[in-house]
């Protein structure tokens, strides 16, 4: 069973931290090859907040939801990774549904953005968001740029 915790960086303790970033550096820096800069000046931001997926006292799933106006205009979802041996049983659908439902927690009925990779651009048309842009490129990877309206 996982457990979701939703806390402001200012909450996170120092082994949530470690784990927290060793996860997003494993899967943007090392499984994705993009040699870039993972920590962005955004974790720490005020009206930040980091959604964690726990199994048995492991980190393996987390999302960073972050206020209108620090990324995007909206409301935005980002640096969504999953535990590379925690894939294939509909973690990430579980990972983006809980996030969706913590934005209209902190944020209710706020229209939401993100940059999406753009081979994922299926996985988050199933759960509502439409594509806003063309294709960019980002940290050279192929991204589209995709809005839930609510």
């Amino acid at each position: 069973m996982i457990s979701w915790l939703l806390l402001p960086f200012n909450k996170l303790s120092t082994a949530q931290l470690y784990e927290l970033i060793k996860l997003r550096v494993d899967v943007f820096v090392v499984e994705q090859n993009c040699p870039y800069p993972e920590l962005d000046s955004k974790d720490n931001l005020d009206g930040v907040h980091h959604l964690l997926g726990v199994r048995h006292g492991e980190i393996i799933a987390c999302a960073r939801l972050l206020p209108a106006g620090t990324t995007y205009e909206n409301v935005s979802i980002g640096r969504v990774a999953t535990k590379d041996t925690a894939r294939g049983n509909g973690l990430g659908h579980q990972l983006l549904s809980n996030a969706l439902k913590q934005c209209e927690n902190l944020w209710p009925g706020q229209t939401i953005d993100i940059g999406a990779q753009q081979h994922l651009v299926l996985f988050y048309q199933g759960h509502g968001f439409k594509p806003t842009s063309a294709m960019y490129l980002e940290d050279g990877i192929p991204h589209i740029d995709m809005r839930l309206t609510k």
